[in-house]
């Protein structure tokens, strides 16, 4: 190796669990709480927008929200977070990782707030400013994706920094299930002081005025774990990682990492100086040395996510329509708007609580047990397995009788996307590529995620549409149907199976090892060879 390892990235790598740990993940983790209840609290108000602002004077039954404006409602945030994903991984790279977190922070901050306070004098103008706030609320979630993960990558210790890396993201978990109990409470609270005269909707009925406050509270409430977490965002130092091999500063960086692990540690400039000034470790993202160490690595961090977020946030976003579909959620038409909303945040909460979080904390739990290749091909493949269970005997779970079946297994897909690949696609992208390349390469390939998952909000949306007008109420299921729906899901969950090997194992392997950071031009020939075996 090039001058030996730096002693304080040895020491990051040695350290024993501190508390500098967890609180690195909360601070960092509050961020993908927030970013969760952002991107699907959404979801649990859209039937509720369509019954306001798109209900005629005299209708006998409730409005829904126009196809053409239910995907940008639904999807404008993720275009946005493509856009932040891309921008902030490569100011990360450029600036540092704790001087652009702060950024993200405040933008998410700002915009969940203006999206509650969306104004305008008809349903259009609501919708398009709605809309414009959620693009850049979804431009500052994005910058929270590679950062939040480098940092996380950057301090933990080899050990144990899959579970640290993926307890960051288990907070998306938590903050999908905070989006459906803060609908249930604030739409039953409504609902108590504000009884609708009838649930069967006619003019007089079920949409008291009152209604357009609850889809705004919700939404706005987002903003409220990022503010309480902002002062501790910023009081966290530098990487040593980003300020040693990025920055070569190395009296900060063992300033810095000597009052984190509150131990002594030697400046080593000569050694920074010999390690970043080696020809082999100095090429850039566009560069052949680039493509051939990790173009491979690249193209398997971006597949795997495009496929998974196709599945992943389709069944997010319009799992509302599915469960309406199969008769869990009623007919609109049956009940009152603030009735819906609590329905529909009913459902997401039990999804979330028996599906989506445990699956994250088992990701947690056993990443650095049996790796992050093992627990995506596993995850990939059991939500194969399940969405076509669900899609061959599609009829047999819509009789009454075996609507509880479809539900335990369609909260299964959620236990295995996140006991599986949604955790394990953050993962690895934080810990394969070199540090002055690690949050740009992030951004990269969560933006190929989001990619997808515009693909599943747009393209779902617009294939779910009956193209017969008389039929279009009839939601998710109208067009190609679920069963076909659900047949696709599960066509791209077996591709995303396939691509997974081309994606490394990183289990208790330092970042530097990864990266090939130390490597000198004589063991360069060896290097590629050790990193194409995923296990």
């Amino acid at each position: 190796m090039a001058g030996g390892k730096l002693e304080v990235l040895n020491a990051l790598d040695v350290a024993k669990t501190q508390w500098y740990h967890f609180t690195a993940i909360i601070i960092a983790g509050m961020g993908f709480f927030t970013d969760a209840y952002d991107l699907f609290s959404i979801s649990l108000v859209t039937k509720l927008l369509g019954r306001i602002y798109y209900t005629a004077p005299n209708a006998l039954k409730p409005g829904t929200l126009p196809p053409n404006v239910s995907a940008a409602v639904n999807g404008v945030a993720l275009c946005g977070t493509l856009s932040g994903q891309l921008f902030f991984g490569w100011l990360g790279d450029k600036m540092g990782r704790k001087r652009v977190y702060g950024m993200t922070l405040m933008l998410m901050v700002v915009c969940s707030i203006a999206s509650g306070l969306s104004f305008g004098h008809e349903a259009k103008g609501v919708m398009a400013t709605l809309c414009f706030f959620r693009f850049w609320l979804g431009f500052g979630i994005g910058g929270d994706y590679p950062l939040s993960a480098t940092i996380m990558s950057e301090y933990a210790n080899k050990k144990t920094r899959g579970a640290f890396i993926a307890a960051v993201f288990a907070m998306q978990g938590f903050g999908n299930l905070t989006g459906g109990i803060i609908a249930l409470i604030v739409s039953a609270a409504f609902k108590a002081k504000y009884p609708a005269p009838a649930y069967k909707y006619d003019k007089a009925g079920s949409l008291v005025p009152q209604a357009d406050y609850v889809w705004r509270i919700i939404l706005m409430f987002g903003s409220l774990p990022a503010i309480l977490t902002y002062y501790w965002r910023m009081k966290m130092p530098e990487t040593a990682r980003y300020t040693a091999l990025v920055a070569r500063n190395a009296k900060q960086a063992a300033t810095d990492m000597a009052k984190v692990l509150q131990v002594e540690l030697a400046d080593e400039q000569q050694k920074i100086d010999e390690i970043t000034g080696n020809s082999n470790n100095d090429f850039g993202l566009f560069s052949k040395q680039f493509l051939r160490r990790h173009g491979l690595h690249l193209l398997g961090t971006t597949t795997t996510w495009f496929l998974l977020d196709i599945a992943f946030y389709s069944q997010n976003l319009f799992q509302k329509d599915i469960f309406t579909a199969i008769g869990w959620i009623p007919a609109a038409n049956t009940m009152s708007a603030l009735e819906e909303v609590w329905r529909v945040a009913r459902a997401q909460t039990l999804i979330s609580l028996c599906g989506t979080v445990p699956g994250y904390w088992f990701t947690v739990a056993f990443i650095d047990r049996v790796g992050r290749f093992a627990i995506q091909l596993m995850g990939f493949f059991m939500m194969t397995v399940f969405m076509f269970a669900l899609a061959i005997p599609y009829n047999h779970w819509t009789h009454p009788h075996n609507r509880i079946g479809f539900i335990v297994m369609y909260g299964l897909t959620f236990f295995f996307a996140n006991f599986g690949p949604n955790a394990t696609t953050f993962v690895v992208p934080a810990e394969i590529f070199p540090a002055r390349l690690r949050s740009t390469c992030h951004g990269i390939s969560a933006a190929a995620g989001k990619a997808g998952a515009i693909v599943g909000a747009f393209g779902f949306l617009y294939l779910a549409q009956s193209k017969d007008p008389s039929k279009r109420d009839a939601g998710y299921g109208a067009g190609i149907g679920v069963r076909d729906s659900l047949m696709i899901l599960g066509a791209i969950c077996a591709l995303g199976f396939f691509f997974t090997f081309l994606v490394p194992e990183s289990k208790g392997k330092s970042l530097e090892e990864m990266s090939g950071e130390n490597e000198d031009d004589s063991e360069e020939a060896g290097y590629y060879d050790r990193r194409t075996t995923p296990v």
